[in-house]
């Protein structure tokens, strides 16, 4: 307890010497008061000496007053006072004795008071500011709970915290613990309270209650202080980071991050609604929580995508977080370069992004699409121009650069963010309402290097197509411009052929890369061959196809297939016509036998057919008989030599 002695007084801890009617407030001792101190509207009717002997500013004033007044009652002024009338009337009640209750409510008020008017040991043992600092040390410090309400408090009397250094104090605190490894039991409890709710203290911290938790155990309570607290704690938080023998590189970044999300979404309803489900940080907002306006929902947003984090730069925050904002942005109608900073964030971890992320609604007033394309477009953009911007010198923008590496080092960001803006033109092609002239750019704007195949393209383009029937020949031309027919999958290219939505020259292509994929696969079966030592790539083509001159020489071997196939053509019906020819013959020698024929005419029979299948034929002649048919035959078919 906090006990002022004040013998002469004989207060001791009677609190009821002191009313309060209306605008005045008065000590009753039986001594009338000699001093008027204006507090705001409040007059409080006190005494000078238990004022003067506590604090240095109200001696100084009272003696100031006092040289300068004609009557014995001297009148002070207070316009700026920390915490208002309020924590004078606490002040006035500590000097003259009364016991006072510190409480995480009123702590910050009554430091900053003491400090304002310099109530140190200097005029009594036990003062109020070495009494406040004890109660910091022993209680606000050692609890995060009590820590977050007394920097709440802040906020009421911020200059004066800020000036005495009790609010970046409290941040410490704060900071310490929410950076701790949470399986270090994370203080949540505190001194202990009374009945009514009010901490009992006696100048010994009672031990707080621990709990394992996960590390977003702090997100809640953070949340609850302004955005300019919030982001000094987290802020502190980055600049001290944690210690590699707690604590995995990068934890503190994704903490923070993960704090950043949890409290946007808490005042930014539209965030909540689009949040992933089952996440930590989407737990809902308490009905006793504050709801912004839209005005100030816009100003908290704009003040959140000025944030320079490193677990911002290090693409830590989800993709999706910055997708929501940029929607509630368009929605708030946000300034223009608040949008573009964030397209610019999401151009910078677009990679990391999934199709439904992409999927914005358009806000424009005209509604000519339903997508916001324009955006997207923009966001692709941001992320090219990041991959150009870390490109290696030197290197270009070619398939031999994706071969050797050289882009960025991550040629798969490249590959997902194709495959994922091919998704993303098949999810958009049914609109009726996208420009063709939009469509292409989007498709055009990704290279075609960074496509490994295009089917996904196709897919886009067909359903496009298909939605879009009015579109002339030309237009259609124009878009299929776009396909590389030598990337498509055999699958792809079966499809294509058969696609009546198609031009005709694609068709063309189509069916002749068939043909090229036909020839080297066929090749591929003979060791011996030219195109036996080819590896075909994705695309279905030798890695000669794909580099100079590979288009040439695949027109000269088609070329060469063709006339090869011809000949084989000719050969196949030679030998279906020798084949009749030779079922023939066998059919009339089998009647010659059967019937008893001359055996000279049988003989020659046989030698027909040997001779067109190509057999040297060696016969003994044998003088026999009419009787001797049967033996005789037998005798030349034994002699039959192959």
């Amino acid at each position: 307890m906090l006990t002022g002695s004040m013998a002469c007084m004989k207060l001791g801890s009677k609190s009821d010497s002191f009313r309060k009617q209306g605008h005045d407030w008065f000590c009753t001792t039986g001594l009338p008061s000699d001093i008027v101190v204006e507090v705001g509207e409040m007059s409080f009717h006190l005494h000078k000496f238990p004022l003067l002997s506590r604090s240095g500013v109200l001696e100084r004033r009272i003696a100031e007053a006092s040289k300068e007044g004609d009557n014995d009652k001297c009148l002070i002024q207070i316009s700026d006072f920390p915490g208002g009338d309020k924590t004078f009337e606490l002040v006035a009640k500590f000097c003259y004795g009364v016991k006072l209750e510190l409480t995480a409510s009123n702590v910050v008020c009554l430091r900053c008071a003491a400090k304002h008017l310099e109530m140190t040991e200097e005029f009594g043992e036990g003062n109020l500011i070495s009494q406040t600092g004890k109660f910091f040390n022993q209680v606000i410090f050692k609890s995060w709970k009590y820590s977050i309400k007394a920097l709440q408090c802040c906020e009421e009397v911020l200059k004066y915290a800020d000036e005495f250094n009790i609010t970046k104090k409290c941040i410490e605190s704060l900071a310490i613990r929410a950076s701790a490894d949470p399986n270090l039991s994370v203080e949540h409890g505190g001194p202990m309270q009374s009945p009514c709710g009010s901490v009992l203290w006696n100048g010994i911290s009672t031990g707080a209650r621990r709990e394992h938790t996960s590390s977003d155990w702090w997100h809640e309570d953070a949340s609850t202080l302004s955005f300019s607290l919030f982001k000094r704690l987290i802020t502190l938080m980055d600049s001290r980071g944690i210690r590699d023998d707690i604590c995995k590189p990068n934890t503190v970044n994704n903490i923070i991050a993960g704090s950043l999300t949890y409290y946007t979404r808490k005042y930014l309803p539209v965030l909540k609604r689009r949040r992933h489900s089952g996440s930590s940080s989407s737990t809902p907002l308490s009905s006793g929580s504050h709801v912004l306006s839209e005005e100030e929902q816009k100003h908290l947003l704009e003040k959140i995508q000025e944030l320079e984090l490193p677990c911002i730069k290090k693409g830590l925050v989800p993709t999706k977080f910055y997708v929501d904002m940029l929607i509630i942005a368009k929605i708030l109608k946000a300034s223009p370069s608040c949008i573009e900073s964030l397209e610019n964030r999401i151009g910078m971890q677009l990679d990391q992004a999934a199709l439904e992320d992409l999927v914005i609604p358009s806000f424009s007033h005209d509604m000519e699409t339903l997508y916001d394309v324009d955006s997207v477009q923009r966001i692709v953009d941001h992320f090219l121009s990041k991959e150009y911007q870390t490109m290696p010198v030197g290197a270009s923008s070619s398939c031999s650069s994706v071969e050797d590496g050289n882009l960025n080092g991550s040629p798969q960001s490249m590959t997902a963010v194709s495959k994922l803006i091919d998704e993303y033109l098949a999810e958009v092609a049914p609109d009726v309402n996208l420009k063709i002239a939009k469509f292409q750019a989007l498709a055009a704007s990704v290279p075609e290097y960074a496509r490994l195949l295009d089917d996904g393209l196709y897919h886009a383009i067909d359903i496009y197509l298909m939605h879009h029937p009015w579109l002339v020949e030309t237009e259609r031309e124009d878009l299929c411009r776009l396909l590389d027919c030598q990337k498509l999958s055999s699958e792809a290219c079966t499809h294509a052929a058969q696609n009546e939505r198609l031009p005709l020259r694609i068709i063309v292509q189509v069916l002749f890369i068939e043909q090229l994929q036909l020839k080297a696969s066929v090749a591929g079966c003979f060791p011996g061959s030219d195109g036996g030592s080819r590896k075909l790539g994705s695309s279905g083509f030798s890695g000669e196809s794909t580099k100079g001159g590979g288009w040439e020489i695949a027109v000269r071997e088609n070329q060469d297939l063709k006339v090869g196939m011809d000949r084989m053509r000719m050969r196949v019906c030679e030998l279906e016509k020798e084949c009749s020819n030779m079922r023939k013959e066998i059919e009339k020698l089998d009647k010659t036998t059967k019937g008893g024929g001359a055996p000279g005419r049988g003989s020659k029979t046989w030698e027909n057919v040997s001779k067109k299948l190509g057999f040297g034929i060696t016969l003994k002649s044998h003088q026999m008989g009419s009787a001797q048919k049967g033996s005789n035959l037998k005798s030349n078919n034994e002699n039959v030599k192959i």
